[in-house]
């Protein structure tokens, strides 16, 4: 038995889910997702919650019933508040500017890094050594966070490189004389 996928997900004010077939689309003020269900589990709209059920007893079936119920509270967490991730640079000369669709970083290699914004995705520079990555796709924000702590990664003797906001960094003591 599921301790996560026998509880249901309420649906807040504002949003609407709907199941045709084998996807559960959720609409709400950022935006709409998709998800294609899994052939293991069926979701139905019950009394303003959804509810996430196995087809079958199989292992498969109850590993997809708790991962496809967690799937579908992300998503209509997404589109009624929708998710953040912060990261920080640290650096001398390190910084990054938004420049129209584009995210400029300065970390110190003989160029500059663009990244392409996505479209569904809002960032947003409010100082040059502080980026926030903004969507309804929880799992969208992280694998962008992630590809941006990836193009400097912090190095543990003076912690110098891009890290989330909350991330604390092993620092290890430099070399004696």
């Amino acid at each position: 038995m599921s301790r996560i996928g026998k509880n249901p997900v309420p649906i807040p004010q504002g949003v609407t889910v709907e199941v045709a077939g084998q996807t559960l689309t959720a609409k709400g003020k950022l935006g709409t997702l998709k998800l294609p269900l899994s052939a293991e589990v069926t979701a139905t709209v019950e009394a303003g919650k959804v509810v996430v059920k196995p087809k079958s007893d199989t292992k498969r079936s109850r590993t997809h019933w708790g991962t496809m119920r967690a799937t579908i509270n992300n998503m209509v967490t997404g589109v009624s508040k929708g998710f953040t991730k912060s990261l920080e640079i640290e650096g001398v000369g390190y910084r990054a500017a938004v420049q129209g669709k584009n995210l400029v970083l300065q970390l110190g290699y003989s160029h500059d890094v663009t990244f392409p914004i996505p479209s569904e995705i809002k960032i947003t520079c409010e100082k040059p050594t502080s980026i926030s990555i903004t969507g309804a796709d929880r799992q969208q924000v992280g694998q962008i966070a992630a590809v941006l702590r990836s193009y400097r990664k912090p190095e543990p003797y003076k912690g110098k490189g891009i890290r989330y906001a909350d991330e604390h960094i092993r620092r290890k003591e430099g070399k004696k004389k």
